[in-house]
């Protein structure tokens, strides 16, 4: 057997096993898995969430749409024009919440489309632009405001004073300040038990958890890992996936278990989705991608 032809078994060895062998996710990869594209020739894609059958939504932030990637049919529109959502997620009566940033709102999104603009301001100022949110059991939503200037606002200075985490409480009626210590918070998500939260900062390259409280404040700050990320994942092991570089994965301890390459310039974002929610899915710049795991994903 020649030196080249010896070389391209190894590559493609390598290839088809994935990265499990070599960064340590073989306990989380399905064997034999590999990063599938389902859908490309978007702008930029963000915020992916999953409904109760598993459907996944996504945004095409640029051209001003939410996308779907239905199980059965592929993907499609399903809302367009659509505030320019970024981050998405679904509460337990099936409405979509959508950071909104045309306007620097908060929608809530019912099964039948109807828009309801829930906030937009903290005392009497427009938020920087809220990004990425996670919805608590008992319905409250904590959402990030980083300030990424938009090509679609008027304004060019940052409307709030720091760029902060926020949290409307269950009541939907009332939202309290949280992480003021933060230089850009970007992704975030909670426990299944809504007893923790994880929030990136990606300004400061680390990753901090919080535990809440009875009354939706946060305490207890501790860093989990020096990484940022724009989006993240949890699954029902406690792993956290986090994005940028592809998809990097820490286990609930803090200890990074490997990366899953994905071949966009970005990786934005990552949700479980699918029959049995045991399939991740990735936003990255101009396309939606899946992967196989063996571990059942959570819906936050």
């Amino acid at each position: 057997m020649n030196k080249l032809l010896l070389l391209s078994i190894l590559l493609l060895s390598f290839f088809l096993r994935g990265c499990a062998q070599d960064t340590g996710l073989e306990e989380i990869v399905a064997g034999g898995a590999q990063l599938q594209k389902l859908a490309g020739g978007f702008l930029f894609t963000e915020g992916p969430s999953a409904d109760k059958q598993g459907n996944v939504y996504f945004t095409d932030q640029p051209n001003n749409r939410i996308m779907v990637w239905n199980l059965k049919s592929g993907v499609s529109v399903f809302m367009e024009p659509c505030g320019r959502s970024n981050g998405l997620a679904f509460d337990v009566d099936g409405n979509l919440w959508a950071c909104a940033d045309e306007k620097n709102e908060i929608w809530k999104i019912t099964p039948d489309k109807k828009v309801e603009i829930i906030t937009s301001f903290y005392k009497e100022r427009a938020f920087n632009g809220p990004n990425d949110l996670w919805i608590n059991p008992v319905g409250g939503v904590y959402f990030t405001d980083p300030y990424y200037l938009r090509a679609w606002w008027d304004h060019i200075v940052m409307p709030q004073e720091s760029q902060c985490v926020y949290y409307l409480r269950p009541d939907h009626k009332i939202v309290i300040r949280l992480a003021e210590d933060l230089q850009q918070p970007n992704g975030i998500v909670g426990t299944p038990d809504g007893k923790g939260l994880f929030v990136s900062d990606i300004g400061a390259n680390k990753t901090w958890y919080y535990a809440i409280n009875r009354d939706g404040s946060l305490s207890d700050k501790k860093l989990f890992c020096e990484m940022g990320s724009d989006g993240m994942a949890i699954d029902s092991k406690g792993n956290l996936y986090l994005t940028g570089n592809g998809v990097t994965i820490f286990d609930k301890s803090g200890n990074k278990s490997g990366n899953i390459p994905v071949p966009e310039n970005w990786t934005a974002n990552v949700c479980f989705g699918g029959k049995n929610f045991k399939t991740l899915f990735i936003t990255a710049s101009k396309g939606l991608y899946c992967i196989s795991l063996k571990i059942k994903g959570t819906r936050g």
